[in-house]
């Protein structure tokens, strides 16, 4: 299964004062927080992340750019994802996570 996010990181965002004063960027743990939710609107709220086995930040964010998530299930606890502003890759890795018992799984 794929699923496919579109979001902006408002220029007001609280992460971005001091990150980098006239050169502002979105820092990287804005962008893999966006991927989670991402998961959660998959997978449901009470999704628990356990684990990053691969991440790589490739370029930049600043605010304003209409950002591109999308995930990809790859078992049962485990999604790819990549994270990219038209053609330009952002973000890219692997999320390990758990599911409470009785929660639903994506399908």
């Amino acid at each position: 299964m794929t699923y496919e996010r579109t979001l902006t990181i408002n220029s007001d965002h609280p992460a971005l004062p001091g990150h980098f004063p006239g050169h502002p960027v979105v820092p990287g743990v804005i962008v893999l927080d966006e991927v989670i939710a991402a998961l959660r609107e998959i997978y449901g709220q009470e999704l628990v992340v356990t684990g990053m086995p691969a991440v790589k930040l490739s370029s930049p964010l600043r605010p304003e750019e209409r950002l591109t998530i999308t995930v990809e299930s790859q078992d049962a606890n485990t999604a790819a994802f990549t994270c990219e502003v038209g053609r330009r890759l952002i973000a890219s890795g692997s999320i390990r996570f758990r599911l409470p018992d009785g929660s639903r799984s994506g399908s």
